[in-house]
């Protein structure tokens, strides 16, 4: 169907049914111009109450072009995307928090009315966090490094790897 302003495709129909049965079938530029219509043409606007819809459709349109965009963002720490993350709904290590707080933030008032975790903390786990955050690091490191065939660099990373892994023994065994 042709849009009823040009001759270009119409992508969006619009049906008001306020004072009986009107529809409207525009392309995307005619749609963004009946968004902010000239004072002339505002006088002429035959639907004005759908302009708010139109707007609100478009928006939507914004906000897919935005979480397109998210889900390209990846940790540094774990590679983990936001889509994998929307995907599985699990982070990939906890500086995936910090890192993808902005958009967790709205998510986790939403879920538990609040950001802050109140409640018991594991006794083991709440020294070592940056311990496992760096772990995580230095074996996808390792990875990367293997995969690259750097085996110098992978050889000195699991050596890493092993001195803290044995450490942190150490340290549960006293």
């Amino acid at each position: 169907m042709q849009c009823q302003k040009c001759e270009r495709e119409a992508t969006y129909h619009i049906t008001d049914l306020v004072d009986g049965v009107n529809e409207l079938h525009l392309c995307e530029q005619c749609a963004q111009t009946f968004l902010s219509p000239s004072e002339e043409e505002e006088a002429a606007e035959v639907m004005p109450a759908m302009a708010g819809l139109l707007a609100q459709h478009l928006a939507v349109g914004e906000t897919a072009d935005q979480l397109a965009r998210l889900d390209q963002r990846s940790c540094p720490v774990c590679s983990i995307t936001f889509l994998e993350f929307r995907k599985q709904g699990r982070l990939g290590c906890p500086h995936d928090y910090v890192f993808f707080s902005e958009e967790l933030e709205p998510l986790l008032l939403n879920i538990h009315d609040q950001s802050n975790h109140i409640g018991k903390v594991p006794k083991r786990c709440s020294q070592g966090a940056d311990q496992q955050t760096q772990l995580i690091r230095l074996r996808r490191e390792m990875k990367e490094a293997v995969t690259a065939e750097d085996y110098e660099k992978a050889s000195q990373l699991r050596d890493e790897i092993r001195e803290i892994e044995s450490q942190s023994q150490a340290k549960d065994q006293s």
